[in-house]
């Protein structure tokens, strides 16, 4: 049984060893299974600010890349011309998009399939499905991690809780074992068991932000996207329209 201060002086006796309340101090005494928690919870926090900055550089340059696509498209030039300079190797969803629509496109009108009002039909249907699978492709590869967000977002607090928990009863497992209730003995052990929760919400509050924030800002690049796609809809239908 561990005496407290008083009672060690009084006795004259040792005075009780003094735990380590920092971080790393909480983190060392903590039992096993808090500790892996923390570990664990502490690797969710890292892989979500990798996550974090991966996905705002992607978006930002997704952005500058579209809106220089659009600048291009807008301007009257050719699309052939545009075609043959970002077929090849797009560099974002919009050229990948348009890329896919006139590569259809070229291909239908060399070998003719664009002469009769059926064939042409036919023609803006595979089109317009080929760049449909083209959005869903580049908006899959642009959320890709999120669910990581998603995840760790809603089960980190969950986490840090069974580590409290767990480090809780440990607590009074111990209060039991030496029976001695004094705040030197309880304190320790709950405010290790604290900690876990802790660091539970410090992984948990910027996944949340940037899952919501990201989902945003994805949301609203793919309703652009679709804008983009029914709009060369229609320039390719006025052409086909304008050849009879």
């Amino acid at each position: 049984m561990f005496p407290t201060l008083l009672q060690a002086a009084a006795l004259g006796g040792d005075v009780a060893p003094v735990h380590d309340m920092s971080a790393l101090g909480l983190f060392l005494q903590a039992d096993i299974v808090v500790k892996l928690v923390m570990l664990g919870l502490l690797a969710a926090s890292v892989w979500t600010w990798a996550i974090i900055f991966n996905k705002a550089t992607k978006l930002r340059r997704m952005k500058a890349a579209a809106a220089d696509f659009e600048e291009q498209f807008w301007s009257g030039g050719s699309l052939d011309q545009l075609y043959d300079q970002v077929a090849q190797a797009p560099a974002d969803p919009f050229s990948a998009v348009f890329a896919a629509g006139m590569r259809e496109w070229r291909h239908a009108n060399e070998r003719g399939l664009s002469a009769s009002g059926a064939m042409r039909a036919n023609l803006m249907q595979r089109m317009e499905r080929v760049m449909s699978v083209t959005v869903g492709r580049e908006m899959a590869d642009t959320e890709r991690y999120m669910t990581v967000l998603a995840s760790v977002g809603s089960a980190g607090p969950f986490v840090g809780l069974f580590g409290t928990v767990w480090g809780i009863m440990g607590a009074f497992t111990n209060i039991a074992a030496q029976q001695n209730t004094s705040l030197a003995v309880v304190a320790p052990g709950i405010a290790e068991a604290l900690f876990a929760t802790a660091i539970g919400l410090v992984a948990a509050i910027p996944a949340v932000l940037a899952y919501n924030y990201f989902s945003s800002e994805i949301g609203r690049f793919g309703d652009r996207l679709d804008s983009f796609v029914t709009e060369f809809s229609a320039i390719l239908q006025r052409h086909l329209e304008e050849r009879g």
